[in-house]
């Protein structure tokens, strides 16, 4: 064994050292990705979680008044924890990806809520370093400025992103000599929970192991 990608969780760690020794570890793009689209994905939950704050304090007070409580609506008809409940896709799309809709919703949101407007763009740049960089030293440097950038940003979701990278630097950068990558492995195990979800679980393993051999063999 040569090379092997595996995600950040020190059990995979640990048995890639164990069981193979001699090969080199790649920590895949994906689960790179993937932690700063949920740092985003946290900023825009703790600010929904604000904005339901903040509506139900105000409905407390009209209620008090003897007033109905009408929520203030943006121009593309959202109230305000309609659109932080709505944006949860497009902030893991690309920007040129976006459809109008999602175009008009994102610039409403970036307006009102600048620090994720941020962090969507430093989510964006993570991505852009492995679709544009081509060498390890490239890579690196990139990453040491995208980590400064985060540093300087002060936003708490994002630290905990820059604190895994430092961890996992070495076994992130490995990436750029070969672009290895386990999105195959990923996508069979996506196909193999769907099949298993169908039956809602498995009794019968040795069956089970049967079936999927004569279906994805």
């Amino acid at each position: 064994m040569r090379e092997i990608t595996l995600d950040m969780a020190p059990n995979m760690e640990q048995i890639a050292r164990t069981c193979f020794p001699a090969a080199k570890r790649v920590t895949d793009r994906f689960h790179v990705q993937k932690l700063a689209y949920e740092a985003v994905q946290e900023m825009r939950v703790q600010a929904r979680w604000e904005a339901l704050d903040e509506e139900s304090i105000q409905i407390a007070y009209a209620k008090a008044c003897g007033k109905m409580y009408h929520a203030p609506v943006f121009a593309n008809g959202d109230t305000r924890k309609q659109l932080l409940a709505r944006s949860i896709y497009l902030l893991y799309k690309k920007e040129s990806l976006w459809t109008q809709s999602q175009r008009i919703r994102a610039e409403i949101l970036f307006k009102e809520y600048p620090d994720i407007k941020k962090g969507y763009y430093m989510a964006m740049r993570l991505g852009s370093i492995y679709h544009q960089c081509k060498f390890k030293d490239m890579a690196l440097t990139r990453l040491a400025r995208w980590y400064d950038e985060v540093d300087k940003s002060g936003f708490l979701t994002f630290g905990r992103v820059a604190r895994s990278i430092q961890t996992h630097y070495l076994n992130i950068i490995n990436f750029f000599e070969r672009r290895a990558t386990n999105a195959a492995a990923e996508s069979f195990n996506a196909k193999i929970k769907a099949f298993r979800a169908q039956f809602r679980g498995v009794k019968d393993k040795a069956f089970f192991l049967y079936r999927l051999a004569k279906l994805y063999a």
